[in-house]
């Protein structure tokens, strides 16, 4: 068993070898993890309404000794997931082996890319590619104290290749005055890594009353935001850092760009000629020099 793969991850990818009553219990144990995987071995079988043989069966065939080391791995995950930067970054430094710090950095990152790259269906990102590019609708997108950079980054890039985006200032008490102009249909892009904030939730929960559709990028450990949203991007994160890192979940949002102005092409190519002129109007950018 991977480390660094959570148990719902797991339960999900092994779902298809699982009888029917594990099948029952697979999805009673996602449907509000990790909450619905900690009680006892009975009170989970009751609520999933299987045996406590079932419960047993079903972890060993995950991979687990047994029930206690399955709750066990759950229990890490919380840990992990609670962290903050100093203890994240003593952990690192525990196990860290002998190698520089880039070599080290770049294999965790190479792992993310795969690990993260194995979770994503191309229909989720064919789904929120298309939700981002219809325009008769408006894209808001907003991210938290860290994620605000890849929220801006993204907002910079959308705001060239289609009308109608907004990006939400990441001042919680400013938020009602962007819900007044939100509309069913129209679609919310959130950056939500652990250490959730509880404001974006708010914001979630008032967009999905609303009609709206949500893209959610987190991480392994999901965003409550996730339970509600449309599409959902999972991302590693974890580096021998105290912070997380933002290189996999770029490397998808810049993949999303690529997809998203391919799709409106026409679109994006009036936009950027008008932008151009607009641009050498406004002489931001020094002209090249011409040698003779």
């Amino acid at each position: 068993m991977r480390t660094h793969t959570t148990v719902h991850h797991i339960i999900r990818s092994s779902f298809g070898r699982l009888t029917r009553a594990e099948q029952q219990l697979a999805n009673a144990l996602t449907s509000h993890y990790p909450m619905s995987a900690l009680g006892s071995i009975t009170t989970i079988a009751e609520q999933a309404g299987v045996s406590t043989p079932t419960v047993v069966r079903m972890v060993r065939k995950l991979g687990f000794k047994g029930f206690p080391d399955f709750q066990a791995h759950i229990h890490e995950e919380l840990e992990s997931t609670l962290s903050n930067p100093i203890a994240k970054h003593d952990r690192w430094a525990n196990d860290a082996p002998d190698a520089h710090i880039l070599n080290r950095f770049a294999e965790a990152t190479i792992a993310n890319f795969r690990e993260t790259l194995s979770g994503i269906r191309t229909s989720d990102f064919d789904r929120a590619r298309d939700l981002l590019g219809d325009q008769h609708n408006q894209v808001y997108i907003v991210g938290g104290r860290i994620t605000k950079s890849l929220a801006e980054y993204l907002f910079t890039h959308c705001q060239v290749i289609r009308p109608n985006v907004t990006l939400i200032a990441p001042t919680p008490s400013t938020w009602p005055h962007y819900a007044l102009n939100m509309r069913a249909g129209d679609v919310l892009v959130i950056f939500d890594i652990r250490r959730y904030e509880h404001e974006i939730e708010t914001l979630n929960r008032i967009a999905a009353e609303r009609g709206m559709h949500t893209i959610l990028f987190t991480d392994r450990w999901k965003s409550p935001v996730a339970k509600t949203a449309t599409v959902v991007f999972s991302v590693e994160t974890e580096v021998p850092s105290a912070w997380d890192s933002s290189v996999v979940t770029l490397f998808v949002v810049e993949a999303l760009i690529e997809a998203l102005q391919n799709s409106i092409w026409k679109t994006t190519r009036d936009r950027m000629r008008d932008l151009e002129g607009l641009l050498e109007k406004s002489q931001l950018f020094r002209k090249p020099r011409v040698l003779l």
